[in-house]
């Protein structure tokens, strides 16, 4: 199937409220292009070295959301561009974020990275962790981010029932955390889990942004889709 076909087809089966970014990392210009002209206006990169330039090429509608490890150097590269950060896993990396967006007149979108998955390799806080970062006064100080959110990714795993606990516990860490902190905040409303392979059991755990890469684009370059 093409491009624009997958994208079809994946849309056509999310339920209401749950959204699609299309993880255009390692993928030319040109498939984002496709992907654009049937209607996906939301996508995700993992690189500021890849981000920028595509940002700079590419329709200005385009919504792009950063959903890699972060490093505090290359924030500056990116924050003019993006509509949402996925990947916030500390305090000194919001504090980068916002010393940043502050010198673009910008308020930066970004999700909270929660690390649920039993690899060691993935990144995010614990839950003990970000409420006292919540609690602290450096992060209550910060006055150029929005948090609309929580992240997480599930283990690598043909064992639905543990991928089901971890996003579970996603969307858990999202309501407590809602409740404890953002009660007020309407915009506080992204859970972003689920990707080419356990999207579905993502949607069904309350996912409402899901991160499709080979799944749309093929595996021809993919790495981690």
């Amino acid at each position: 199937m093409s491009i624009s076909e997958n994208i079809k087809r994946i849309k056509a089966s999310l339920p209401e409220g749950v959204r699609l970014v299309a993880v255009s990392k390692f993928n030319p210009v040109e498939s984002i292009e496709e992907a654009y002209s049937v209607g996906q206006r939301l996508f995700g990169e993992s690189h500021a070295q890849e981000l920028v330039p595509k940002a700079q090429a590419l329709p200005k509608d385009i919504k792009w959301h950063f959903i890699g490890h972060l490093q505090t150097n290359k924030v500056k590269y990116i924050v003019p561009y993006v509509a949402c950060i996925e990947s916030v896993d500390s305090l000194k990396l919001l504090k980068e974020i916002d010393k940043q967006a502050a010198k673009c007149g910008r308020v930066v979108n970004c999700l909270l990275q929660f690390h649920v998955a039993q690899e060691e390799t993935k990144f995010g806080f614990s839950l003990d962790e970000c409420v006292e970062m919540l609690q602290s006064e450096e992060f209550k100080s910060l006055a150029h981010i929005s948090i609309i959110g929580v992240m997480g990714m599930a283990s690598i795993s043909d064992d639905e029932a543990k991928i089901e606990r971890e996003f579970s516990n996603v969307k858990n860490i999202f309501q407590k955390l809602k409740s404890e902190f953002f009660s007020d905040k309407e915009s506080f409303c992204e859970i972003s889990m689920g990707m080419t392979h356990d999207y579905p059991i993502a949607i069904k755990c309350g996912a409402t942004l899901i991160r499709v890469g080979s799944g749309i684009f093929g595996e021809r370059m993919y790495q981690n889709s």
